[in-house]
């Protein structure tokens, strides 16, 4: 592990959840998105259809413009032609406390695009951890309070979840193993409150669903809206939840629990197999008085 240490100006990581209120966030916009090389179900079953890059275009800025009308400072980082996966922001890096963890990529197409975040973060003198030598993703990581759930997945690895559990001591660091096919933890399972989250239980073994069930209030999505990406919705804070129209079934769900479900197409974008979540690195959240 590499660590710089430098001076905080204008931008104050801050990150002790999923769902407290979102200040700022990184996105980069799918310019040069492409399924070059399949690497999940998704991209799979549109590898030969492809993406229209205008409309992906059009769609994350409707996403971007529905961001700053809840009051969020977006930053992008610069696209670049050689790398197709871009526009999920959430795999470069997770912001834990007052930390940012920068990963190192798992997928050799998407090696590199660390160095693009960590040139934003130096520009910016903000302090990084550089996450050397370490199989972690940030589609993995899923953060309440004091307790890290981390996927055990085929771009994260054990050694590193050992590595963050000592690295974190006042952390309770938690395994999830899943079907590696989902690719990240946040495809398959994500919070949305101290107390409920949002789960594809055939992703899981008994064992982990149990201790899922123990930690949340659990809404189930189908096999249909798991291939649609419903577990993987944005919460910024207030109980606003980022949700595909489409995903009908889950925003039921979170609207009978009193959620305020913000609508948003972006299902060019998900024929590469990420959504919300996948598009936005948290950079800040407001401390809320939320616990468990």
């Amino acid at each position: 592990m590499k660590m710089f240490s430098m001076l905080k100006k204008k931008n104050q990581p801050f990150c002790r959840s999923e769902y407290d209120p979102l200040e700022q966030v990184i996105l980069c916009k799918p310019q040069y998105m492409e399924i070059k090389d399949v690497i999940n179900d998704t991209q799979k079953h549109f590898k030969n259809e492809g993406i229209h890059i205008e409309l992906a275009l059009k769609q994350h800025k409707q996403f971007v413009h529905a961001l700053k009308s809840q009051g969020i400072d977006v930053i992008f980082l610069p696209a670049l032609e050689n790398y197709p996966e871009q526009v999920f922001t959430r795999d470069i890096g997770f912001t834990l406390g007052q930390t940012i963890y920068v990963a190192e990529m798992a997928s050799k197409i998407r090696q590199g695009e660390e160095n693009v975040l960590k040139k934003w973060l130096e520009d910016e003198e903000i302090s990084y951890y550089n996450l050397i030598g370490d199989r972690i993703e940030g589609g993995d990581v899923i953060i309440d309070r004091n307790k890290i759930f981390i996927g055990l997945s085929n771009r994260t690895n054990q050694d590193a979840i050992e590595h963050m559990r000592s690295l974190l001591p006042a952390y309770e660091v938690i395994t999830i193993p899943f079907t590696e096919k989902y690719l990240h933890l946040d495809c398959v399972f994500n919070i949305i409150s101290p107390h409920e989250a949002i789960y594809f239980p055939k992703a899981f073994t008994k064992k982990e669903r149990n201790i899922l069930k123990y930690h949340y209030d659990l809404i189930e999505v189908s096999e249909e809206e798991q291939f649609t990406l419903g577990t993987n919705v944005l919460s910024i804070g207030h109980k606003k939840i980022f949700s595909l129209p489409s995903n009908k079934h889950v925003n039921e769900q979170l609207l009978s629990r009193g959620f305020e479900v913000i609508e948003i197409d972006i299902t060019e974008i998900i024929k590469s197999g990420g959504s919300f979540r996948c598009c936005t690195l948290p950079i800040a959240r407001a401390e809320s008085k939320h616990e468990k």
